[in-house]
Parts: structure tokens; sequence; C-alpha cells
């Protein structure tokens, strides 16, 4: 199926692993013009030839300084991912009924929502341009809040919420905005030593190892396993294709069928 993706421009932020790099290789492989976007490159990232930018959106002119720089080398932008996300927490998010401090709310909420928030607002001419599309990826503690720290649960939600209304404002213009849901998938937040599963681990007071085989299953997922981020991947090619024009204010699930809602 040609997906129309060769030779459009695009944009991923939080690009230098897990479901970031997922996409720069998928875009790549189109024959798409990728810049990958995060705080530092990969060795694996180096390897897709994306052009790189650094940049640390959490930052509030973070956003803006990077699209400027993106855009000064070359004005056209096609398709915007906005997949920078995650964190660490302290310890008092996991232990905290009310989710942790007053800085896990400040901090989660200004990567996991404001980055995407910032981001979307300065790349939007340039989008409005292209006619392009922008897929925002979400998360399933969007809609399982208990099953994730609740800063990052109420963040992703709020994405969600901006994406739909986003959806609305700019449809008119030719630009088409949609979001991509996934469930547990196979990243350093899951997977990696000072990540989200890590920390809660620790809190249960069980090692991080016992609480990935468990948690496929807990969550309702079917497969038994966690999701490859190639597929998280495919879905938002998808989204982002020119052939896909009434795909507007949509949200993708890809959880394996934890969502058990008709």
């Amino acid at each position: 199926m040609d997906l129309q993706l060769a030779g459009k421009r695009v944009l991923v932020t939080g690009a230098s692993k897990g479901i970031g790099l997922a996409i720069v290789r998928a875009f790549c492989a189109e024959g798409a013009a990728v810049t990958a976007v995060s705080r530092r490159s990969t060795t694996e990232l180096a390897a897709t030839g994306a052009v790189f930018v650094a940049a640390d959106l959490s930052e509030p002119d973070g956003p803006q300084r990077m699209v400027d720089t993106v855009l000064t080398t070359d004005p056209r932008l096609d398709v915007l991912i906005n997949n920078a996300g995650g964190g660490t927490m302290t310890a008092e998010a996991f232990s905290d009924p009310t989710g942790g401090t007053d800085e896990d709310w400040a901090t989660t909420f200004a990567l996991n929502l404001g980055a995407a928030v910032r981001t979307t607002r300065a790349a939007l001419p340039a989008l409005i341009q292209a006619r392009g599309a922008v897929v925002n990826i979400g998360s399933s503690s969007a809609r399982y809040p208990q099953s994730a720290p609740l800063p990052y649960a109420a963040a992703k939600a709020a994405l969600t919420a901006f994406s739909r209304g986003l959806a609305e404002t700019t449809a008119a213009s030719g630009v088409r905005i949609n979001v991509v849901t996934p469930a547990g998938t196979r990243t350093d937040l899951m997977e990696g030593a000072d990540g989200f599963a890590a920390q809660l681990a620790a809190s249960m007071g069980i090692d991080q190892a016992t609480l990935l085989a468990a948690m496929p299953k807990q969550g309702g997922m079917l497969t038994d396993r966690l999701i490859d981020p190639s597929e998280i991947a495919r879905a938002v090619l998808l989204l982002s294709s020119p052939t896909m024009p009434s795909a507007i204010g949509s949200n993708w699930t890809v959880d394996a069928g934890a969502m058990k809602a008709a």
C-alpha cells in the first residue's frame, strides 16, 4: 500500500528510543524526510539517517526554539508527531493518594501535555500551509488512571482532550489531529531501570521483571505480552497519511484488547 508519505517532511519528538525511534524508522522506510528531536541522540537514532535536533521540550521556550530551528533549514512541515513524554517521579507520587508533590505534577504535565501543546502551537502555521497532520501519542492510563502514577494519567487524559478539541478548530484549515493510545509497550518507561515500572515495582516491594511479566494479563491484555513499538508506529503512519483524509479527531487504541467497552 502506498501511503503517499515519500518526500513528506516529518517532525518526531521523543525520538531517541522506544516508540519515538520506531516511528522515525517507519517514516524513513516510507521515504519521508524526518527530523528527530530529543534531549540527546542515540546510536540507534543516528543509524536511521534522520536529521537530529537536540531540545528539552519540558522547558517553556523549548518547543518554540526547536520548531524555529527546524523550519529555518526548510519551512515545509507536513506531519508532526508529539511523542515526547514519560519522565520520572519522586517516591511520593507512588505513595501519596493525591499523586505526589506539586513538583511531580508540574514536571509531568510540562513534559506530557505542555510539550505537545507548545510544539503544536509553534508548528501550526507551517502545518496549515501544508494541510498536514498531527498525531499525538497518548496512553491507556488516560482511560484507566489506576494503572499509572496519577499525574501521568491525568496529563495523558488532558492530552486526549486537547487533541479532540484542536481537531475541531483546525479541520477547516486542512490540518488533521489524531491520537494513538497504546497500552503497555516495550519502552524504557516499562523496561528501563529508572522508568515508571521500576519505580512502581520498588514501591510494591517486588522486582521489576515480576511486575512486567504479570502486567499484560492483569491489565486485561489478551496477548499476555507487552506491545512492540513498531505496532504503534504503523498506526501513526496510517493516521499521518494523506490517504486517510477522513481520520480526524480519532483516538486509535492499540492495547491488545485491554479496553473492554464496545
